[in-house]
């Protein structure tokens, strides 16, 4: 059996001469919560579109549970559940009326899916509200319901906490983690809220400019995320040149207000604090602090991918 429920070979996807995705390697594995980190307008849902088959790619392959060309993508499709963009409601219909709908199309007769997935969303209490009534992250709880009829094995989700509120996030979090661990779906989702994924990603894809730099499973991310210091000098630019000069394969950064932060630091503290007191620098401020994945994410666009 392919390890990778969803795979993109050298994709690429272009409007003109502008390249929206651009020789894209995705691997997600079988039981990953997957986490698609991308800046808006940086190809992610232009990618989850080419793998519900809304679009084609201009060139490259997808595999979708090792199979590829047409009709075994299609056939394939109908394992996975996608939520992409915005989902299409009939606005005047309820939410009840809804998931009766895409259960016929489905083939799926049984009305009491329509039970078990308004419960399983938390949106029981909507079952007779029309679609256009609900609030956006009330339309996202509908977007997934729909995505799981049929019981898929994989679910594509494009920015699913959009619109909720920090207790809508919490609750909707939790909800992923429970159908990843207890029904074993594989789950792919796209955000553009950081910390948010981190909470829920076990492996993670970093999208910028339609390139995917780099692919990192979230143990291997914390061990990258180490340690840095950061340093409140009385001459920062000053510093920064003896930085340079005396460890030039350190990475740092320059913050407002005097304000230098060491990623990944190679010597002990009490090095960096003596090259500042050694060169009439002064120290009014340092300590040591973990890497954000914001902060990571920066520096690897900064980089473009080189590690």
């Amino acid at each position: 059996m392919n390890e990778y429920v969803i795979e993109t070979k050298q994709v690429v996807k272009a409007y003109g001469s502008f390249l929206a995705l651009n020789h894209v390697n995705l691997h997600v594995k079988r039981g990953e919560i997957y986490g698609l980190i991308g800046d808006n307008g940086a190809g992610k849902s232009t990618l989850l579109k080419l793998l519900a088959g809304h679009s084609y790619v201009t060139e490259g392959e997808i595999r979708l549970f090792g199979t590829y060309g047409a009709k075994e993508l299609e056939n394939s499709r109908k394992k996975i559940g996608f939520m992409v963009e915005q989902p299409g409601f009939f606005p005047n219909m309820t939410v009840e009326q809804t998931l009766t709908y895409y259960c016929i199309q489905k083939g799926i007769p049984d009305s009491r899916k329509v039970d078990e997935m308004l419960q399983l969303t938390g949106i029981d209490e909507k079952r007779r509200s029309r679609c256009k009534t609900l609030s956006l992250g009330q339309k996202q709880r509908l977007g997934l319901a729909i995505a799981m009829i049929g019981e898929p094995q994989v679910l594509v989700l494009d920015e699913p906490i959009n619109g909720l509120d920090p207790s809508g996030i919490l609750e909707f979090r939790h909800l992923l983690q429970c159908l990843n661990e207890e029904k074993n779906i594989t789950i792919l989702l796209s955000s553009h809220i950081l910390n948010e994924l981190q909470q829920v990603a076990t492996m993670y894809g970093f999208l910028n400019k339609g390139i995917l730099i780099e692919e990192v499973s979230a143990r291997a991310l914390q061990e990258k995320c180490s340690d840095c210091i950061e340093i409140i000098l009385s001459d920062v630019e000053k510093y920064a040149v003896l930085m340079e000069k005396n460890f030039p394969a350190e990475t740092y950064k320059i913050f407002p207000e005097n304000n230098i932060r060491i990623y990944k630091p190679q010597r002990p503290a009490e090095v960096y604090s003596k090259l500042a007191s050694e060169n009439d620098i002064y120290i009014t401020g340092m300590k040591t602090i973990q890497t954000s994945l914001e902060d990571y994410y920066m520096e690897l666009k900064k980089r473009g991918g080189v590690q």
